[in-house]
């Protein structure tokens, strides 16, 4: 063998060594709780990462990170991963949306990075905020627009798509939110969930700012979008999930698999046919909750 079919020989090995080292580097993802609100088993943020973590670990080539408190001291964090999932109090006050932490979302956006927003976190105020999460994630909830009642949605069906492998029918009680604010026409958005508020739902004054709305009650009937995806023209995902208020939903099985799922897609990663298979135990419910 010449020394030049030698040299040409190394620089093929060492380039399918490279390639080899790279499919096999584990797929960051990086799980933000926000910090304790509510009473007890509600808005337990730090407990469902966790929990959304271990699930994930258990899926191989998959790093799950969980940052606890909200916005990271050390946004280093972010280095290399593939999505960010947010599950913490939004509104004003919401952090994705202090300082200048938009502008570092939007860096990891321009690079693909995926984005997923839980509960409280799909809200923000009218306006940049709102328009900045139209674009991240096709939706948000809107004060005196969205809605936030306690009730049992029944999902009844649910389309093809790769979050929704192996996910059957349910049917749990949370706070839902609905009449999302979404793109015009729904221009890119794939709807997850959809279920109908029966009309004592829609007539409750049991929301925040209290209720009933004349535009929800004229609405009787209409079926709402839950959850929901977007992919991006940058390449990138987007979720939305408006449950999670109940911790102890986190114990149904379909619950849990189609965010583990609803996770692995908006970060890239292809969703097993049966979905992402995960045990909880009632002892493991009861693991990481906030002290209140």
């Amino acid at each position: 063998m010449t020394r030049h079919r030698t040299l040409g020989l190394a620089a093929v090995l060492l380039a399918a060594g490279a390639a080899t080292a790279a499919a096999a580097e584990p797929t960051k993802i990086v799980l933000i709780a926000g910090r304790p609100s509510h009473g007890p088993g509600e808005h337990e943020f730090n407990a469902g990462c966790k929990l959304m973590a271990k699930c994930l670990a258990e899926v191989p080539g998959v790093a799950p990170v969980v940052v606890e408190g909200g916005w990271p001291k050390d946004e280093a964090v972010f280095d290399g991963a593939k999505a960010l999932i947010f599950f913490m109090d939004g509104g004003a006050g919401h952090p994705a949306i202090q300082g200048d932490h938009a502008k570092t979302i939007q860096k990891l956006v321009d690079k693909g990075v995926g984005l997923g927003f839980m509960h409280y976190g799909v809200e923000v105020p009218k306006g940049e905020p709102g328009d900045k999460f139209l674009d991240w994630i096709g939706g948000y909830y809107e004060t005196g627009y969205s809605t936030n009642p306690h009730w049992k949605a029944a999902i009844e069906s649910l389309p093809e798509h790769p979050i929704t492998r192996g996910v059957k029918p349910f049917a749990v009680t949370d706070e839902w939110y609905y009449s999302i604010r979404f793109r015009p026409e729904m221009k890119g958005v794939t709807p997850i969930l959809v279920a109908k508020p029966d009309d004592a739902t829609r007539d409750t004054s049991h929301t925040s700012p209290a209720g009933p709305y004349k535009h929800i009650q004229a609405a009787r009937g209409r079926p709402e979008v839950l959850a929901w995806a977007v992919e991006r023209p940058d390449g990138g995902r987007g979720y939305g999930f408006t449950g999670g208020h109940a911790h102890a939903n986190w114990g149904d099985p379909d619950f849990r698999k189609l965010n583990l799922n609803a996770v692995l897609w908006t970060a890239g990663l292809d969703v097993p046919a049966g979905g992402v298979e995960s045990k909880v135990s009632p002892e493991e419910l009861k693991q990481n909750l906030d002290p209140k």
